[in-house]
């Protein structure tokens, strides 16, 4: 009896000291690059904590048709807790780190319900992402939301369905023409995308739908600030893209810089556009939790990162995604989705080969597939090194990349019935606005009853 006792204790004993000598690594966020390293680091003999305060990915390419009621939200977001179904090794926490403290190798954590607490790591991998950026004038951010998560494209969708239904209400011509004009701030991809995307809602979605309004008579006037739209592409694709943009009547402003944002619309260049909807696409920043490394960074906020997207050579803290600002093959490695995937993945496999005692892999290199980016249906852009072309064929390549992209097999059935059913009927299958809270009415100037 008192030996089985004694090797009960020497089992635990040495289960504990098996589980103190075992590595954790935390890992900052769920997005592509935080996704991509945990996977990466299924087979490690390790503890992996993955924390985000959502509890879901986001498939964000996609964002904008969340935000014009083509998909709804379900259609391109995952649980990221189903991580821990498919790896024994990791453990999800629902949360958001606050503070990071490179000596004592700890994060803070506030989570729901339970508040503040400190958890310890070995290995650090900061994969936060981004948050939209008003350079300097956050009081923009009332109302002009950012296109970044879940919450911001309901609320955009919810404007944009809104504007419609009390311009339909109002007999007042001015505030008629204020409710269907949409001001998009950023000629990037994501401003682009929303633009087409918002012209075919109103032009084909809506159409006859209303009895007093014409909602293809929408004014939807994109502004960027630089000469072009489309700045980091080719300018034969800006060009061609500016075309269908006009073709689908959005009006583009470039040149155009935005001064004030309120609630009666955009003062660009000293001109007001009265408007209700206002959307900012122009920038992102990423989050303040980098500040707290004390490393270097760029004019953007983006950390420096070393050869293997270290922070510094004698630490095992790493960022990926869009907290890393990288260049290899002397080009500066662009924020887009395949990147943070890419060095995600490196970082995974770097720390599980320094765990298995072997040598570090090659420095990170970036293989960059190309840029993408759609312009409505039936047109859309691509462009590697070595290749420049856009039009329906390059749709079909765009739609089909994008579908075998999203998170989980349902996601790809649900997103691609939708987009046959959009593409044959024109119609949009998540045009839902919220009720009003306490079911209070919203006042219309001047509001008419149907004659």
């Amino acid at each position: 009896m008192i030996s089985k006792t004694v090797k009960q204790v020497q089992t635990r004993s040495s289960e504990a000291g098996s589980e103190a000598a075992r590595k954790r690594i935390v890992i900052v966020g769920g997005g592509f690059g935080g996704i991509a390293a945990a996977r990466a680091l299924k087979h490690c003999d390790a503890e992996i904590i993955l924390i985000d305060r959502r509890n879901h990915h986001i498939f964000q390419p996609l964002l904008y048709q969340v935000a014009t009621a083509v998909l709804s939200p379900s259609e391109i977001s995952a649980p990221i807790r189903q991580l821990s179904l498919l790896q024994e090794n990791v453990n999800v926490i629902l949360g958001e780190v606050t503070a990071v403290d490179k000596d004592l190798r700890s994060v803070t954590v506030l989570s729901p319900g339970t508040g503040e607490s400190q958890i310890r790591f070995d290995y650090l991998i900061i994969a936060s992402g981004t948050e939209p950026s008003y350079f300097g004038h956050n009081e923009f951010a009332e109302y002009a939301p950012g296109l970044k998560n879940l919450r911001d494209a309901e609320a955009i969708r919810t404007k944009i369905l809104t504007a419609y239904e009390l311009a339909e209400t109002t007999a007042d011509e001015i505030e008629r023409s204020r409710q269907m004009t949409f001001v998009l701030v950023g000629g990037g991809p994501t401003g682009v995308e929303l633009a087409a995307s918002m012209a075919q809602l109103a032009r084909i979605t809506l159409r006859r739908q209303f009895r007093r309004i014409d909602p293809a008579t929408s004014a939807i006037i994109l502004i960027e600030g630089g000469g072009r739209i489309l700045p980091t592409f080719d300018e034969r694709l800006a060009v061609a893209a500016a075309t269908r943009l006009e073709r689908l009547g959005v009006r583009i402003l470039t040149g155009a810089k935005v001064e004030k944002v309120d609630e009666s619309g955009v003062i660009a260049d000293g001109k007001r556009i009265p408007s209700a909807t206002v959307v900012w696409t122009a920038g992102v920043a990423p989050s303040p939790i980098l500040k707290q490394l004390g490393a270097k960074t760029d004019r953007g906020g983006r950390i420096l990162a070393g050869p293997h997207m270290n922070v510094d050579e004698a630490c095992e803290v790493f960022v990926v995604g869009d907290a890393a600002a990288v260049v290899t093959d002397n080009r500066p490695v662009p924020g887009v989705a395949p990147a943070a995937i890419q060095q995600g993945r490196h970082v995974g496999r770097l720390i599980a080969r320094q765990l298995a005692g072997q040598g570090p892999p090659p420095p990170f290199r970036y293989h960059d597939r190309g840029n993408m980016a759609v312009v409505g249906r039936n047109f859309a852009l691509l462009e590697t090194r070595h290749i420049r072309t856009s039009g329906f064929i390059t749709w079909l390549i765009w739609a089909f990349v994008h579908i075998l992209s999203l998170p989980q097999l349902q996601n790809r059935v649900r997103v691609m019935t939708q987009w046959f059913w959009s593409y044959y009927t024109g119609q949009r299958s998540s045009r839902l606005i919220p009720e009003f809270p306490n079911r209070e009415v919203v006042l219309v100037p001047n509001v008419a009853s149907p004659q």
